[in-house]
């Protein structure tokens, strides 16, 4: 009997290797590691071939393993939490092993390889695939830019510092399908005449790297980067939050000090040493191989009007089923927390959601009707960004909340320009007063005048976009900021 166990971070925190280690000891008992499903609520999840498909025990501990197999599973495809998810780029998650180029197949770099790259190009602006990295720029007419863009040499370079808390998509690609991201990067490489990438890794991802590393050498050594001459490489950076954004990372894989570019000029035409540079995010990459298959014209016909195709949401805090969402855009925030998230845990009582990271806004229940929409977003004064949920109960205190994600933007500025340098650490302060009971109007009133002032004057977005969750805790939580 084959038994599947992921082998990701998450599952293996939760117990995953011990569970493995405990199937060891029975002779008759075949163990598969997987990916995970995204499901980190059901952890460990163990799942055994039925006639049905695939089922599941979850929850298991080692002291279960002796007797577990003489239970009933259940089918994966009836547990709620995937039944109604709309699963294309994570369509392999839990189900492949991450090393397998057999069950992998790249059947999506063989059909680029026999279409023109301009038509590949127009494929992608048909899908108008926009970055889920946060900026939600249309990669197709990145790409485009980069290919018309004359010069001896052109890069093609992934962005997997997911450094937003509460976030998990990116390394859940580099630890359970990295193929995936290397036939997207591929794809890209072939399209717009790149012959050399670079995968930017955050530190903080060991088991990504080491798998990913082992992916590229394993598609190298079976020929499929040989074709087109496409040489990838893994970059691994030294923890710094502000190297997420697309040129401060671009300047750490120069080997200088990680601090962001004026732009223009963009680096879709001088970026990587100069050269003309495609730089997406890992999951717009790993979703280029169903666009190839498919067609720009199905991926286009999911979504919204102007978000089209799905969206991976990771849901955190305070909620029952903590995990991996991906769905079409244009479900409410309301139906993620409670028809995939179940909720709030018992005794718990919602009080807000932030999306988009800690420069994401703090939102209230009054908004959970707001559609998971790039557009949308921007319309009730949000960011989509990286798709990360955090859901927060009635015990959280605003006001620290908002000092806790001023002082990491102080912590995390890179420190070119003085708004976002000087503004950020004069913002902790001011917080750090209120928090501590003596805080007055006119607090109240620099630290707005100094939010717009770094909304309006700071190079990049992380000093853009840093007021955002302490303007809007204040906008509709104003009563905790008020003296006592």
């Amino acid at each position: 009997m084959k038994v599947y166990i992921p082998d990701d971070s998450s599952a293996c925190a939760a117990g995953a290797d011990r569970v493995a280690s405990a199937f060891e000891k029975i002779k008759e008992v075949e163990i598969v590691r997987t990916s995970s499903r995204g499901a980190f609520f059901l952890e460990p999840l163990v799942e055994v071939d039925t006639p049905q498909g695939r089922a599941g025990y979850s929850n298991v501990p080692p002291s279960q393993v002796p007797v577990l197999l003489k239970k009933t599973p259940e089918p994966i495809s009836q547990m709620s939490f995937f039944t109604k998810q709309t699963r294309f780029t994570f369509a392999n998650a839990g189900v492949t092993e991450p090393m397998s180029i057999e069950q992998h197949g790249f059947k999506a770099l063989n059909k680029a390889r026999g279409m023109d790259p301009q038509k590949i190009l127009d494929e992608m602006k048909k899908a108008n695939l926009r970055g889920r990295g946060g900026a939600a720029f249309p990669a197709g007419i990145k790409w485009q830019t980069t290919k018309d863009t004359a010069s001896d040499l052109k890069y093609v370079v992934a962005n997997a510092d997911e450094g937003d808390p509460g976030t998990y998509s990116d390394r859940m690609i580099l630890e359970g399908d990295p193929y995936r991201l290397i036939e997207g990067m591929a794809i890209c490489a072939h399209a717009v005449g790149a012959k050399k990438g670079f995968v930017y890794v955050r530190s903080e991802y060991p088991a990504g790297i080491t798998k990913l590393r082992n992916a590229i050498a394993h598609a190298t050594e079976a020929g499929i980067l040989e074709e087109d001459f496409f040489e990838l490489k893994v970059f691994v950076g030294a923890g710094a939050y502000i190297c997420g954004e697309e040129t401060a990372l671009l300047e750490s894989l120069e080997g200088k000090r990680g601090m962001v570019r004026p732009k223009p000029p963009f680096p879709a035409i001088q970026g990587l040493w100069q050269k003309p540079t495609v730089i997406n995010n890992v999951v717009t990459f790993a979703t280029v191989p169903d666009v190839i298959l498919r067609g720009g014209d199905w991926h286009a016909s999911l979504g919204t009007e102007k978000s089209k195709g799905t969206i991976p949401l990771q849901l955190a805090g305070q909620v029952k089923n903590a995990g991996l969402v991906e769905v079409p855009f244009g479900v409410t925030l309301e139906e993620v927390i409670w028809g995939y998230g179940g909720g709030m845990p018992k005794g718990a009582k919602f009080k807000a959601v932030q999306v988009g990271g800690p420069l994401g806004s703090i939102f209230p229940k009054s908004l959970l009707k707001t559609k998971i929409c790039f557009d949308e977003f921007i319309k009730v004064g949000g960011i989509l960004g990286h798709g990360g949920i955090v859901v927060y109960d009635d015990d959280t205190n605003m006001v620290n909340l908002s000092r806790h994600f001023m002082e990491f933007t102080a912590e995390e500025s890179c420190g070119k320009c003085t708004p976002c340098r000087i503004g950020s650490t004069r913002a902790k302060e001011i917080l750090e007063v209120i928090l501590a009971g003596q805080g007055t109007k006119e607090d109240l009133a620099l630290l707005d005048e100094l939010g717009e002032t770094m909304k309006l004057g700071s190079l990049c977005a992380l000093g853009g976009l840093a007021p955002m969750p302490v303007q809007t805790a204040i906008q509709y939580f104003g009563n905790e900021f008020q003296r006592k």
